[in-house]
């Protein structure tokens, strides 16, 4: 059984996203996209072209061959307040929520909404991929003593080391209980010209469950389920009760 966490009024999510990856049918134009583009058009108005660049390098004796290959990987639509994103693209779907973040059931019913959408119009050989990931601005409230205050897992600077920390990256990829779910958890903070009331630590939690036989259509909402729950166990495992309060 799942743990139950606290629901934050003031939870620090600066971006939510669903992604799901997925191999397309033979042959498909990237232009149907437009149809689904067409459906969500009154709550996406916003449309933008998505595009790639390959570049390949040839070495042959003393002489070397550069081509490049740019094309339409997709298209992006957005709301007209730029809160809702949704990235219909050949290697698969995204949902991305921005600020204001408001709930689970928002991100997790939207995503959904338009990623059978996604699969009526395309219909995708096989789901290989499905998830979740919250990016968070800590926002620790200044002046800081001791990182410990407020991380689980702080920065530490070898002893015999002045203590002082300028900027810090941390990343780590750990499995769930089961192991074709894993998380790759970022800590990260880079200095910011003016650092006043709070300084700005980013923990980007990045959930995923990866399978080369594919999912079952059915299966995606309890997996999207099971990624969120490993999220939360991520986010209070990795920030104190102290700093858990200020966004109570």
């Amino acid at each position: 059984m799942a743990e139950i966490y606290p629901t934050l009024p003031k939870a620090p999510i600066t971006e939510a996203l669903v992604d799901i990856r997925c191999k397309l049918p033979k042959g498909f134009n990237v232009d149907q996209f437009k149809i689904i583009g067409a459906k969500i058009s009154k709550d996406y108005p916003k449309e933008k072209v998505i595009r790639f660049q390959e570049t390949k390098i040839d070495f042959k004796e003393e002489e070397q061959s550069v081509t490049t290959h740019r094309g339409i990987n997709g298209y992006r639509y957005e709301s007209s307040d730029g809160t809702k994103i949704v990235q219909l693209r050949l290697d698969g779907f995204t949902f991305n929520r921005l600020k204001p973040y408001k709930n689970w059931e928002e991100v997790r019913d939207d995503s959904l909404r338009i990623w059978n959408l996604y699969r009526e119009s395309i219909k995708p050989e096989i789901i290989n991929r499905i998830a979740l990931r919250y990016i968070n601005n800590l926002n620790i409230p200044m002046p800081i003593n001791d990182f410990g205050d407020y991380l689980t897992c702080p920065p530490e600077v070898p002893e015999g080391l002045p203590q002082g920390i300028i900027s810090f990256f941390y990343r780590v990829v750990v499995p769930a209980d089961d192991p074709r779910i894993k998380a790759i958890i970022t800590q990260a903070f880079e200095p910011k010209v003016d650092i006043k009331e709070n300084l700005p630590i980013i923990l980007d939690i990045d959930v995923f469950k990866l399978t080369p036989d594919g999912f079952l259509e059915e299966d995606i909402l309890a997996i999207l389920e099971k990624l969120r729950d490993f999220k939360n166990q991520i986010f209070f495992k990795s920030i104190t009760p102290k700093l858990v309060e200020t966004y109570q």
